[in-house]
């Protein structure tokens, strides 16, 4: 067996188990998906930083407790597979706190909008990946099929408790979430690069 199908497999040698090396379709879902994660996680913690003492803080707190678990996941996923993160973290951090301490000092409302814009491109973010994945005859990680599943799942519970916490009333709402959607629609395709 050479090398590189030891990689492929993640072949157990006399000094452990070798990281997988993955295809170019999965290096991508992990890379951008651990990118998106970071996003969250300072969207969140911005969110927080100026609503944490409101009413609003502890719905806030439960979302960001699961983005905490999520971007925990993609930073096993890209050891596990050996996945270059993107090389705009840094700027993912920066941008992701000011998106998020922004909305929210406009307001609970902008900050549940920017929560719906967010989470409504990422369910069709992790909607079109699981579509990718399931049509490619090579990709058989079932592991990887449900943890994207899952991680959609909860953040069309985020997009929901959003509308269900006032997103819709927010000033400028159509606005502020087409701006919001589209920024993050072009971080997805640059981060799956970049």
């Amino acid at each position: 067996m050479s090398a590189g199908q030891m990689l492929t497999r993640g072949i157990h040698t006399g000094r452990g188990l070798m990281a997988q090396r993955c295809s170019k379709l999965i290096d991508s879902v992990i890379r951008v998906d651990h990118a998106g994660e970071l996003g969250a996680n300072q969207i969140y913690r911005g969110q927080m930083a100026v609503l944490g003492h409101t009413k609003a803080g502890k719905t806030i707190q439960h979302m960001w407790e699961q983005e905490k678990a999520h971007k925990e996941e993609f930073e096993r996923l890209i050891n596990k597979y050996r996945v270059r993160p993107t090389a705009l973290l840094p700027f993912w951090n920066v941008a992701g706190f000011a998106l998020g301490a922004g909305t929210a000092l406009l307001g609970e409302k902008a900050a549940m909008a920017c929560t719906v814009a967010v989470e409504s491109v990422i369910v069709e973010h992790y909607n079109d990946q699981l579509r990718k994945l399931m049509d490619d005859p090579s990709f058989t990680d079932r592991e990887l099929l449900d943890t994207i599943q899952r991680f959609r799942d909860e953040e069309q519970e985020h997009h929901d408790t959003g509308i269900e916490h006032g997103a819709e009333q927010a000033p400028f709402y159509r606005a502020l979430t087409d701006v919001i959607k589209l920024g993050c629609r072009t971080a997805i395709k640059i981060a799956e690069k970049v």
